[in-house]
């Protein structure tokens, strides 16, 4: 298998390409699941765009290069991978959190009421005696934030979340007054 300069360059240009349209069609897939449907159009229109280019490429340069198919197929295995990780990253949508507490939730609750977040807490009764469970809806970017709440009250505290499909109405938590460089900004 003799590979030339620009079957390198070429078969970069690939991997990097199936990367990008992979990436997007990941996306696209999270979007369309969580009724966006407009995002899901635009990253469908450029999805495809680059996969016809891409595989148009291929296609053609495939009998006298067959190493650009494996440059396609990491590209698509890649590209799956750094989809997920875009989507994560993006965050988009909302998820339901679920706290059961047998000793700190009341504290809990308190305290992610006074980050700006809707709590709705009921009384229980687990294996070991009473818990108090929690339930907040929250955006999916606020999450990890949330958790380390509950883990600095109550390591051990059992949580799920779940993704909200729709929400009919939603408490955010207030903004902070802007500081540094954003107080600069404002001041125009």
């Amino acid at each position: 298998m003799n590979m030339d300069m620009e079957t390198l360059a070429t078969g970069i240009l690939i991997f990097f390409a199936r990367i990008a349209d992979v990436s997007l069609g990941t996306v696209r897939t999270i979007s369309i699941v969580q009724g966006r449907t407009t995002r899901a159009f635009f990253l469908g229109l450029v999805e495809v765009s680059i996969w016809l280019g891409v595989l148009s490429t291929v296609v053609h340069e495939l009998a006298s290069s067959p190493v650009l198919g494996i440059f396609y197929a990491i590209g698509f295995s890649t590209g799956n991978v750094a989809g997920i990780m875009v989507e994560r990253w993006l965050a988009s949508g909302h998820t339901v959190l679920r706290v059961i507490s047998p000793r700190g939730g009341k504290k809990m609750a308190r305290r992610i009421r006074d980050l700006g977040f809707a709590v709705t807490t009921f009384d229980g009764e687990g294996m070991s005696g009473p818990v108090t469970e929690l339930y907040v809806v929250c955006r999916r970017r606020n999450l990890e934030n949330l958790v380390s709440v509950i883990k600095e009250i109550e390591p051990d505290a059992f949580y799920i979340t779940e993704r909200a499909g729709s929400v009919s109405k939603m408490y955010r938590p207030v903004m902070q007054p802007p500081t540094g460089w954003r107080a600069m900004l404002k001041k125009k």
